[in-house]
């Protein structure tokens, strides 16, 4: 019998989403039609600039290793960039090139928590939060999100959860899986608290270039918040940049050191190309990510005024991101069940809201990061489905 495996990794948790793509892989190979709703990432070819500027860079010799923190000039750019899209002066060293925003969230854990130490994070939220707290040895607190508040938090509840043993909490805005976008008062609530039970914010931000009929503020925009946020973001959805795994954390100062020798003990650095093709991204023209923030406002409205026309299912209005997060709880209070029938009975492929944590049971999670014809098919057959 092999030696068993160390107790950390009991704490880690796979990605729905992956699980239900190698399931739709499966029936696909069988020759059914499936209608892929359950990855997040945008349908749109990564702009030819950036790519242009990728090909430069290797044909330039760019392929070594790179500094652990990542090359100036995307340092730099991010730094500019952050002043840019949030209106937050911060210097470059203060920023860490990480290979996809996942990483940050990783080492920001990693570095702060110690076991017994509690987290608070999104509930439904994404589910790599809570894995990465239990890993860590943290105790994962769940903040609910309440669809009767457009998937926000109750400042009170997010006030009884704090305690002594509150080391961070973990925000996302917009969200994942609900779409919801936070407003001014649950940032500022979150603000007091923090100065007043010290503690740091991890503020989840991938999603901020995709934001509609709203704004979408940054914590950090809050008077002596960026002394105490890991702003996290990334290229992956903003510039159809998924699988080129190119995140950052703009850090408070004294995490800095931490963050980079976690670095070092892991990966070592980003790949440097990619890199230099990030920098053609943040500072080259933006009008692609205004006009797949346009396409993404017209599957928005088309699909989610077309789930509210289905019978049992109750859909909000995402304000951000590119999930569609319906309340099914009427067709089936299963949602794992619901999410498994729609697979193999009607080719459509969706997350149950379940595995988002337990306050998204009852929901399911549908991607509109796809063409509107895959989106007009998929309502089409979500009514024969709830009819039959």
């Amino acid at each position: 019998m092999p030696p068993s495996l160390a107790k950390r990794i009991e704490g880690l948790r796979n990605e729905s989403a992956f699980e239900v793509l190698s399931r739709a892989r499966a029936l696909e190979v069988q020759g059914r039609r499936i209608l892929h709703l359950e990855i997040g990432q945008p349908d749109f070819p990564t702009p030819e600039h950036i790519v242009e500027a990728a090909f430069r860079a290797v044909r330039e010799g760019k392929t070594g290793y790179g500094p652990t923190l990542g090359v100036p000039e995307l340092r730099e750019a991010v730094a500019q960039y952050t002043y840019q899209t949030r209106g937050v002066s911060v210097s470059a060293d203060r920023v860490a090139i990480t290979p996809g925003a996942k990483p940050m969230l990783f080492f920001t854990v990693l570095a702060l928590v110690e076991p017994g130490d509690e987290v608070i994070y999104p509930d439904p939220g994404f589910p790599i939060y809570a894995s990465v707290i239990r890993m860590a040895g943290g105790k994962p607190v769940p903040l609910p999100l309440r669809e009767a508040l457009g998937f926000r938090f109750e400042v009170a509840e997010l006030a009884e959860r704090v305690s002594p043993r509150t080391k961070l909490v973990i925000l996302n805005s917009p969200q994942n899986p609900t779409g919801g976008v936070l407003g001014h008062q649950e940032l500022e609530a979150i603000a007091e608290l923090a100065e007043r039970h010290d503690f740091y914010v991890l503020s989840d931000e991938v999603y901020s270039r995709l934001v509609y009929d709203t704004t979408a503020p940054s914590i950090a925009q809050l008077p002596g918040m960026l002394a105490r946020t890991v702003l996290v973001d990334g290229v992956s959805k903003a510039y159809s940049m998924t699988g080129w795994r190119l995140g950052w954390g703009v850090l408070p100062e004294e995490l800095v050191p931490a963050i980079e020798l976690l670095m070092v003990n892991s990966n070592s650095c980003t790949a440097t190309f990619i890199q230099y093709a990030a920098v053609a991204a943040l500072q080259g023209p933006q009008d692609c990510v205004a006009a797949m923030r346009a396409e993404f406002h017209r599957r928005r409205d088309r699909f989610v005024d077309g789930l509210n026309r289905i019978p049992g299912i109750r859909c909000e209005k995402p304000q951000g991101a590119f999930y569609a997060f319906p309340n099914t709880a009427q067709l089936d209070p299963d949602d794992r069940r619901l999410a498994g029938r729609l697979l193999e009975e009607a080719g459509i492929a969706a997350l149950w809201g379940s595995s988002f944590g337990r306050y998204g049971t009852g929901y399911l999670r549908f991607s509109y990061a796809t063409a509107m014809e895959v989106l007009e098919e998929s309502l089409e057959r979500l009514t024969a489905f709830v009819g039959g």
